[in-house]
């Protein structure tokens, strides 16, 4: 009798032990699938922010700091992104901006630390929260849902020499390695790009006329480039090639389309014109510093009047104005590709390389690349050419670029690409 109460007592025993560890196994399994849905969804949340960060940081910089366009960019980035293929947990969880899931845009002028609260950025920060899944076998450990969350955070960041630079304009200015400011240059200053003297002398050397190489030889590679070609780069190098003669014609055909101007074998839906076209009334000209010997280079004047520094904004239309008019659509010459026109951002800012022409070139030949800068174009070029086929900039701070930084990067003055960066202050990023 008690051997058949012990067998029954064990056999219950067993049933019990049967379900603990049945229990168990589900919990753990179902922990597994939880989490690794759990992780896949947050993949898929990061990947949506980084888009949208990234997105928001490029209109900022188009746009020369407009953060309601910026945040409005990243909202629709992350709306496009959330309902792409796979994503239907998220694109139902954020429902547009109408669900659970709380999306917010955050600005900041310094990197680190990321200090929100920034009038105009540069750095933009996107931060989603919320984003509540159900739980499935979990359930059985009494978890109902799981959340998570994401950050990301972009920005700008200066190329120097040594860097992968592309979208170069295929000009360069002569630099002081020592001087002041960037390499001699004073903000806002205007500068002569290309110049159009014939004979003699020039900064650069006899028979120059600050045109570079880039991507091979030849009037056609030279239009396309001053057009605005994505394969003009100069790849970690530090000499610059420089490429004899005017070239007046494949140069005013590309640059102009910057402008809005189309002659030759250029059309708009390649390179589009800048949304803004205003130039100069009446136009700048320039007058060597000194005439006897060219290689002095050149400043710019508007009538009688040379341009500098203090009166650039009070003379001329430019780069502070060109800003200005970027935050009101209703300036806009050509409303912008992303609003169904035809115009682009940025069209008029370019960058150039910066040589050290200590030493001048006769003809073909190479120049110490110092850096890189950045330069407003400030009007088209006459259609003559010849003697008055001068390129004009206004020297600014920054400029968006294509490429990657080099072993060395800085931050600072130049051209620049948009990229992610870590938060430090989240465990989200």
């Amino acid at each position: 009798m008690r051997s058949f109460e012990s067998r029954k007592a064990q056999r219950g025993a067993v049933v019990v032990l049967v379900a603990i560890a049945m229990g168990t196994l589900i919990l753990m399994a179902g922990l597994a699938l939880d989490m690794g849905h759990a992780f896949l969804n947050k993949t898929r949340l990061q990947n949506t922010v980084d888009a949208a960060a990234l997105a928001a940081a490029k209109r900022l910089d188009e746009t020369g700091g407009n953060t309601s366009e910026a945040i409005q960019e990243a909202r629709d980035a992350f709306t496009r992104n959330a309902a792409s293929a796979g994503n239907r947990e998220l694109s139902l969880a954020y429902g547009g901006g109408a669900g659970n899931l709380n999306v917010v845009v955050e600005f900041s002028a310094t990197l680190p630390p990321f200090q929100s609260g920034a009038p105009n950025g540069p750095y933009v920060r996107v931060r989603a929260t919320g984003f509540v899944m159900p739980a499935w076998l979990v359930r059985v450990g009494g978890i109902f849902q799981k959340t998570v969350a994401a950050t990301a955070v972009a920005g700008p960041r200066t190329l120097n020499a040594g860097s992968n630079v592309c979208n170069l304009t295929p000009m360069m200015v002569c630099g002081n390695r020592g001087g002041p400011g960037m390499w001699g240059y004073e903000q806002n200053s205007a500068v002569v790009l290309k110049n159009g003297a014939p004979g003699g002398n020039n900064p650069v050397g006899p028979g120059n006329f600050q045109l570079i190489r880039i991507g091979g030889p030849g009037g056609s590679v030279l239009r396309e480039n001053m057009a605005g070609s994505y394969n003009a780069c100069l790849s970690g190098g530090t000499t610059i090639l420089t490429e004899p003669g005017g070239d007046t014609g494949p140069v005013s055909q590309g640059l102009n389309t910057r402008f809005g101007q189309y002659r030759g074998p250029v059309d708009m839906t390649t390179y589009p014109p800048d949304v803004i076209v205003r130039d100069q009334s009446p136009a700048v000209h320039a007058e060597p510093r000194n005439p006897r010997d060219l290689s002095q280079g050149y400043d710019v004047y508007q009538n009688n009047t040379r341009i500098t520094p203090a009166n650039i904004e009070s003379l001329l239309y430019d780069y502070a104005e060109y800003q200005r008019d970027l935050m009101n659509p209703a300036n806009y010459d050509y409303q912008p590709l992303t609003e169904g026109g035809t115009g682009a951002y940025g069209r008029r800012l370019v960058a150039v390389p910066v040589g050290d022409c200590s030493g001048t070139v006769n003809g073909y030949g190479s120049v110490p690349l110092l850096g890189f800068a950045c330069f407003f174009l400030l009007q088209p070029l006459p259609n003559g050419g010849g003697n008055e086929s001068f390129v004009f900039g206004q020297f600014v701070g920054n400029c968006t670029v294509n490429g990657t930084p080099g072993p060395d990067p800085t931050a600072g003055f130049g051209p620049h690409i948009i990229q992610l960066y870590d938060d430090p202050t989240s465990n989200d990023s």
